[in-house]
């Protein structure tokens, strides 16, 4: 077995096996790896799907929503529906840490590793499988991508305009989300291995995730059994806290409480707005949120954003302009806080967690498919 790539990093000296594909498990394996893990991207002949997910191509046979997911990683060819693929597998997964896979319920037992199986052979191996709907259960065994589960979790249900259809939520928040669950979960189930001596499966799902992220939807409805609305950009229980047209384009503005209502009417130099009865405290500015967003929109139409966001932020308002991706990625903040990353060719969103003294770090570009099977996998001695 060749030797563990040396980085630095929390996680440096551990071994990751990610058969995963797509969004949520690559996702997983890239955090892990991004923070010193030794990732191993083991794909199929045929490649991981999302390689040809495009345009835009970064390199041959390379998506840039695969570059996207995959960087930091070695990676690795085999054909696991053969017996050779089957006893590489193995020979990986002897001195692995972690395994990652998001294949659909009984495919790793069809190849010889069925769960029983994985827990003897490799007892101290942290399995974390990510399915649609979870490993048992009657929707167990059907495909779920990120804006199917959206649907069946009931995010399509509160997103868009009232009077509009569902929306699918612009970015796949819940594979993304679910790549986050995964990686918190192998770092705990590592956390209790170091007591224990033990493995364990870390089981996630995309619906359970899709579940977790209806906050305040989910508890307003378990607190009065009202089935909660699309409301466009407002929030449903907080006013003003909404999108508002500057003169020269759109802002949101968020107010959290009574005192931050006063400190926006002022800056807005409507005062007299925080002692009208309409919109003395949350409840009453929700009963009447039409009135208040009118004369707020007045007077927000005939600023400019940049002056608008100004004065708020001086009145301590939460406000920003509504970036496109673009300026959200090239912003002087994000700058700083090194959320561009560039490494040669390669350029890529940063490392969103920071640590003091052992800080992530981007050290290659995603690599060809097979780039280092003989590398990782040399013949065995004779």
């Amino acid at each position: 077995m060749a030797d563990r790539t040396a980085a630095a990093g929390s996680l440096a000296g551990l071994r990751v096996i990610d058969l995963s594909r797509v969004l949520a498990g690559p996702y997983c394996g890239q955090l892990l790896a991004d923070h010193g893990a030794d990732v191993i991207k083991v794909e199929p002949p045929h490649g991981d799907e999302s390689r040809a997910w495009g345009p835009p191509f970064v390199g041959p046979g390379t998506s840039a929503y695969y570059a996207a997911l995959n960087r930091n990683k070695r990676n690795v060819v085999l054909d696991l529906k053969g017996e050779q693929g089957a006893r590489d597998l193995d020979r990986l997964l002897a001195d692995a840490d972690v395994l990652i896979e998001n294949f659909k319920t009984g495919t790793l037992a069809r190849f010889g590793f069925a769960d029983p199986v994985i827990a003897e052979r490799y007892p101290r191996l942290v399995h974390c499988r990510i399915t649609g709907y979870g490993a048992s259960g009657p929707m167990a065994s059907s495909p779920g991508y990120d804006a199917i589960l959206q649907a069946y979790a009931g995010l399509m249900s509160v997103n868009g305009e009232a009077d509009g259809p569902p929306l699918r939520v612009g970015v796949p928040v819940v594979d993304a989300v679910t790549g986050v669950y995964a990686f918190s979960g192998v770092l705990l189930a590592l956390l209790e291995r170091a007591r224990s001596g033990r493995g364990q499966v870390v089981d996630c799902s995309l619906l359970d995730t899709g579940l977790s992220l209806l906050h305040p939807h989910s508890s307003t409805w378990l607190a009065d059994g009202a089935v909660p609305q699309r409301a466009g950009s407002a929030h449903p229980t907080i006013a003003p806290y909404d999108v508002y047209a500057a003169s020269d384009g759109p802002v949101f503005i968020g107010i959290g409480n009574d005192r931050q209502f006063r400190a926006l009417a002022d800056a807005l130099g409507r005062p007299e707005l925080a002692d009208d009865p309409r919109f003395a405290d949350n409840a009453v500015r929700l009963a009447h949120r039409g009135e208040l967003d009118a004369l707020i929109g007045a007077i927000v139409g005939e600023l400019e954003r940049a002056t608008l966001v100004r004065r708020l932020a001086d009145g301590g308002i939460a406000a920003s302009p509504i970036h496109d991706v673009a300026e959200a990625l090239t912003s002087p903040q994000a700058r700083h806080n090194e959320m561009l990353v560039e490494l040669g060719d390669y350029r890529g969103v940063g490392i969103p967690i920071k640590l003091g003294r052992t800080p992530g770090s981007v050290r290659t570009a995603p690599r060809p498919a097979g780039a280092d099977t003989d590398e990782v996998l040399p013949p065995p001695p004779s």
